[in-house]
C-alpha cells in the first residue's frame, strides 16, 4: 500500500508540472496572434485609404497646342469656351448601345450598355456635339474593349458600377483630350444589362 500511495502522489506531481508548460505555450503564441491581427488591420486600412485618396491627380490646366499640318480643323481638339459657357451648365450626349462578351472562361456571357456623357459647360454644346459625333466610333471601340475585359463579378454591385463609370470617364478624357483639361464630367448609365 505504501507503494500505491507513492504512485498516486507522483501522478498529481506530474500533472502539476505539465500544466504550467502548456500555459507557457499559450502565452507565447498570443502576442504573435495579436501582432498579426494588428498588421492585417493596418494593411487593410492603408489599402482602403489609398484607394479612397487615389484620384487622378493630373493638373487641370489646359495646354495650348498647335494643330499639326496634317490635322484638319474639323478633327481639332475642342478647347474650353470659358466666356461663352458657364462650367455649371453641363449638357449631355447619348452614346449608341454597346454589346460586348464578358471575360468569362467556359461560358458565353455578355453585357449591353447604354451610356450618356455628362459634358462640362466649359465647352459649348454645338462645338462639343460636333466633335463627339466624329469621335463616336472611337468611343464605341474603347467602350467595347473595356467591357470585354470585365468579368461577371466585376460588374456586380453599386461599388463596381461606380468604378466602371469612373474608369470609362478617365479613359474617354485621356483619349479625347490628351493635352487639355478633361471636359467629360461623368458617365451616366441608362442601361447596363448582364446576361
Amino acid at each position: 500500500m505504501a507503494d500505491e500511495k507513492e504512485k498516486v502522489e507522483e501522478k498529481p506531481q506530474e500533472n502539476a508540472t505539465d500544466k504550467p508548460a502548456e500555459k507557457g505555450k499559450g502565452r507565447s503564441i498570443m502576442p504573435w496572434i495579436i501582432i498579426a491581427a494588428v498588421v492585417v488591420v493596418a494593411a487593410g486600412a492603408g489599402l482602403g485609404l489609398g484607394r479612397l485618396f487615389a484620384k487622378n491627380n493630373k493638373p487641370e490646366t489646359a495646354v495650348a497646342t498647335a494643330p499639326s499640318q496634317n490635322q484638319s480643323p474639323a478633327t481639332e481638339q475642342p478647347k474650353a469656351d470659358v466666356p461663352a459657357a458657364k462650367p455649371e451648365n453641363a449638357w449631355y450626349i447619348d452614346l449608341e448601345p454597346v454589346v460586348a462578351n464578358l471575360d468569362e472562361p467556359g461560358a458565353t456571357r455578355y453585357v449591353r450598355a447604354v451610356l450618356t456623357l455628362e459634358m462640362s459647360g466649359e465647352i459649348s454644346a454645338e462645338k462639343g456635339t460636333a466633335f463627339l459625333e466624329q469621335k463616336k466610333p472611337l468611343l464605341k471601340n474603347l467602350l467595347t474593349i473595356y467591357l470585354a475585359g470585365l468579368s461577371i463579378e466585376a460588374t456586380r454591385g453599386d461599388k463596381n458600377l461606380k468604378r466602371i463609370q469612373s474608369e470609362i470617364c478617365d479613359t474617354f478624357n485621356e483619349r479625347l483630350f490628351p493635352n487639355g483639361k478633361p471636359l467629360i464630367k461623368g458617365i451616366l448609365i441608362k442601361e447596363f444589362a448582364v446576361q
